[in-house]
């Protein structure tokens, strides 16, 4: 089991619940207002745009698109004209920022996590808990595997895939394509609450959205060495 220091990051996003990095940028969906923030590396905003998303949880780029959880019935602000209380995951233009479609939960329940890899997409389930990798394009089924965790972000290293859990509060990597456990990140007790997951350069950055239920008051972003 993996020993790790959680190092923050300034940031001023309310509900940080979804992180990507994308090139220099880093792309955090959050929960409070549904927005798109775009922040450097130092986490200095870039832009911030907003969506057709409700309830916004994982968040992932591929395709020349940003690929966003739409978790259903939101909690954390008053309902749109546009919210359907029902989970999708949605696709955006990166360029106009415009929604080109959304697409029903393989499962059809509630989704956290996405991560693309290799023109694939992998997306978090809970009937039952597992990962499921799909063509983009058709939403078929390629893979899955089942998974004793509350599933949450997820982020790819190498041939293995991250996945945070809030519940029992670790993060645990898998073997892509069998599932089996390679490592294992115990979060302690005043650690952060592991929403997002994205990889940059060795470093396994997370958000805390602080939000529901939060263990501790305050959200966060940041990242741990995990080389």
């Amino acid at each position: 089991m993996k020993k790790v220091e959680f190092v923050p990051l300034k940031s001023d996003i309310e509900m940080p619940n979804g992180l990507q990095w994308h090139d220099q940028s880093l792309y955090v969906i959050d929960q409070k207002t549904d927005n798109i923030f775009i922040l450097d590396e130092k986490g200095k905003m870039i832009d911030e745009f907003s969506t057709l998303c409700e309830n916004g949880s994982g968040i992932t780029i591929g395709d020349n698109c940003i690929w966003l959880g739409s978790n259903g019935r939101t909690e954390a602000r008053p309902f749109r004209g546009s919210d359907t209380h029902i989970s999708w995951i949605l696709k955006i233009d990166m360029k106009s920022k415009e929604l080109i479609s959304r697409f029903p939960t393989p499962d059809g329940g509630g989704v956290h996590g996405l991560e693309w890899d290799d023109g694939l997409l992998w997306i978090t389930a809970f009937n039952p808990t597992s990962l499921i990798l799909v063509n983009p394009k058709t939403f078929e089924i390629k893979f899955k595997f089942e998974i004793n965790q509350s599933p949450h972000g997820l982020a790819i290293d190498g041939n293995g895939i991250w996945c945070s859990d809030r519940v029992d509060r670790n993060i645990i990597k898998y073997n892509k394509d069998d599932g089996k456990i390679l490592d294992i990140i115990q979060i302690p007790k005043d650690g952060p609450d592991p929403h997002g997951l994205s990889i940059k350069n060795d470093k396994l950055w997370y958000s805390d959205a602080a939000f529901p239920n939060p263990m501790r008051p305050y959200p966060e972003i940041g990242y741990l060495n995990i080389k």
